[in-house]
């Protein structure tokens, strides 16, 4: 460390901090982005697996961005007449991962690459049906707790029902029928 000779305790601690603010300052905005993209579910988790030349640069392709990776997939294909196996590969997604963006950015355009919520979007098991029944064991107080109303569902109706949807349900419902307070 012969380049620390002459310098003081308060040199090599202003040094420091100097290249801790600015790389910290990069970092954050780095970060920022990194939120955005995770709170709209366009973080790709992988980037690391991308490794198509221009998202090495850094300056303009992102490789944390979901909806970038794919649209330049296609796009390596369609315009470049790269083999849809290879893309997939270049750009670190499975070949199903590939066509399902192909079919979506063909029926839908750019929107279709944006990422959508995953799984049931409501609770699809509890109909009006399955609803009124619970209601009417509710009001005869004959059971108590979620887990009963499932076992008694499961049953009566021959349908599984997790507990915790219905007590999803149930709070949903009581949320409706209380009067909004000035």
């Amino acid at each position: 460390m012969y380049w620390l000779r002459g310098f003081t305790f308060i040199h090599v601690r202003r040094i420091i901090h100097y290249v801790i603010t600015i790389h910290g300052i990069r970092m954050a905005q780095r970060d920022r982005k990194t939120e955005r993209l995770k709170q709209q579910g366009g973080l790709n988790r992988h980037p690391q697996r991308v490794r198509a030349p221009w998202f090495a640069s850094g300056s303009f392709f992102d490789a944390r961005d979901l909806v970038q990776v794919k649209y330049e997939m296609l796009r390596h294909v369609s315009v470049e007449g790269a083999e849809k196996t290879q893309a997939a590969a270049l750009f670190g997604v499975s070949r199903p991962t590939f066509y399902q963006a192909e079919a979506a950015f063909a029926q839908e355009g750019l929107i279709g690459l944006l990422p959508r919520r995953r799984g049931p979007k409501s609770a699809h098991k509890l109909t009006p049906e399955v609803m009124a029944f619970i209601e009417a064991r509710l009001a005869d107080d004959t059971l108590s707790g979620a887990r009963a109303l499932a076992r008694e569902i499961r049953a009566e109706l021959g349908l599984r029902v997790h507990p915790r949807s219905i007590e999803r349900a149930l709070a949903r419902k009581k949320k409706r029928s209380v009067p909004a307070q000035p």
